[in-house]
């Protein structure tokens, strides 16, 4: 069985649009092909759009600046980081957040300062710093595997947070269309699971 490549991957997903066209993260999904097949015009729009159906997809925002630079439209960037900066805060969307405020700098644009950072004496008996959100939440009940990895996810991050994570990796499992006994594709959900939860640079510390 040969390996789709770039363009059949973007077929399907147009394919998956035009089937469920209120679907958000459909849009995202071609618009994320799009910008990594170079097809920045159509990448914009495909971005607006899944932006325009749920305007709290803040990595959207960083994609979508992604395509607006490669086109030359750099003011239609800075906005575009600029709300996303928004939606990434209120959300409590460090790693994004992040990503933002790196890139506006380098763009040379105001980035406008919506928080203080947590001081860790407010961490109280039953809660946890979340490295994904910057915020205080509840801990987990227990790990959520009896391993390295899953003590380190135990202890930084808060149980809403690991709740998102839950939803978000049945998406990646039918998106990625990933079978869990094999290695290889254990591997990317554990990627795409320490990316989220934002836990990269704390791995193998």
């Amino acid at each position: 069985m040969s390996t789709p490549t770039p363009t059949d991957r973007i077929t399907q997903l147009k394919q998956a649009t035009e089937r469920f066209p209120t679907d958000p993260l459909g849009f995202f999904s071609l618009g994320r092909a799009l910008l990594d097949s170079g097809d920045h015009h159509n990448a914009v729009g495909a971005l607006q759009r899944a932006l325009a159906l749920d305007s709290k997809l803040s990595k959207g925002y960083v994609l979508l600046s992604k395509s607006q630079l490669a086109l030359g439209r750099q003011d239609e960037a800075v906005k575009s980081l600029t709300d996303g900066l928004l939606v990434a805060h209120q959300r409590g969307d460090l790693m994004v957040k992040n990503e933002i405020i790196d890139s506006l700098k380098a763009l040379g644009a105001t980035v406008p300062d919506h928080d203080k950072p947590v001081d860790p004496a407010q961490i109280g008996e039953g809660q946890v710093l979340d490295r994904r959100t910057g915020k205080i939440g509840s801990r987990m009940a227990r790990q959520p595997f009896k391993n390295d990895l899953g003590k380190l996810i135990f202890e930084n991050t808060t149980a809403e947070t690991w709740k998102e994570w839950v939803a978000m990796g049945t998406k990646v499992i039918n998106e990625l269309r990933l079978p869990l006994h094999d290695p290889k594709a254990q591997k990317v959900y554990d990627d795409n699971m320490i990316d989220f939860l934002n836990l990269k640079d704390l791995i193998g510390k």
